[in-house]
């Protein structure tokens, strides 16, 4: 049975439980209340707070911040805890709270979810299996996320909002109720291009003269009756010696992705 490895340069609590093979790096934190089952690491200045069971092997990156305090206006520091499965990952920067009284007292994460850098789950939030956290997602409090359920970078989802088996949430999605099983849930993208970045290029010391080369490009492209097939044509034959121009109709006839537009 291997020992646990702790830095001599971390702080373990005297009431936390370490399971065969654990590490503990440089400057983390394992709180009082704390257990940790076998093989999880805890990297360096990593926190993990307490009352909160882990089982095997999950794995904590540097300056996340899980099972502390509930994020709630209510907490008197009353005994709440956190309880998690088997091979979760926890990315940098990453916070996840104990639960609440009022909540139930307990925030539960499964198996094999995998929590990118920045996002955060609230007090007496309920985490299935196998879920994807993607950076900076946001759960409030009570939420229920079901198995296999894919949260997209920056999207905040409301309290008591439930989240269904296979579920995907795509990027800036804001999640005020219940979302079903199987779905696909995206907000609108507008998102479109307005012309040159006069302002900026100015700074950059453009001369007037390159800045109407580029706006008579842009208007081509963008309020002309063209399409972008046509526009770029045009480009070529009325504005075809800038190299700025040059540049633009290279990388838009390079785009795998499309643009912009």
């Amino acid at each position: 049975m291997t020992k646990p490895e702790i830095h001599p340069q971390a702080v373990v609590a005297a009431g936390a439980k370490l399971g065969p093979g654990v590490k503990v790096g440089a400057f983390a934190v394992v709180g009082e209340g704390a257990e940790l089952g076998e093989g999880c690491v805890v990297h360096p200045h990593a926190v993990v707070g307490g009352p909160a069971k882990f089982g095997r092997n999950n794995v904590f990156y540097p300056y996340c911040a899980i099972a502390g305090d509930p994020q709630d206006y209510t907490y008197r520091g009353e005994r709440t805890e956190l309880v998690a499965g088997d091979a979760n990952t926890f990315r940098e920067y990453v916070s996840i709270g104990r639960g609440t009284q009022k909540g139930g007292g307990v925030t539960t994460i499964g198996n094999g979810n995998f929590f990118l850098a920045s996002s955060h789950v609230g007090h007496d939030c309920h985490i299935g299996n196998q879920t994807l956290f993607v950076n900076g997602a946001t759960l409030a409090g009570h939420v229920t996320v079901e198995d296999f359920v894919t949260v997209g970078a920056f999207s905040p989802v409301h309290q008591f909002c439930r989240l269904g088996r296979y579920a995907y949430i795509g990027a800036a999605t804001v999640i005020t109720q219940d979302v079903p099983p199987y779905s696909l849930v995206a907000t609108e993208r507008k998102t479109k291009t307005f012309g040159v970045n006069t302002v900026g290029l100015e700074r950059k010391g453009f001369s007037k003269e390159r800045l109407e080369t580029l706006n008579r490009a842009f208007r081509l492209l963008l309020r002309s009756k063209l399409n972008t097939t046509q526009a770029l044509a045009e480009m070529r034959a009325k504005l075809g010696g800038s190299e700025d121009v040059q540049e633009l109709v290279r990388f838009i006839e390079t785009a795998e992705r499309g643009i912009v537009k």
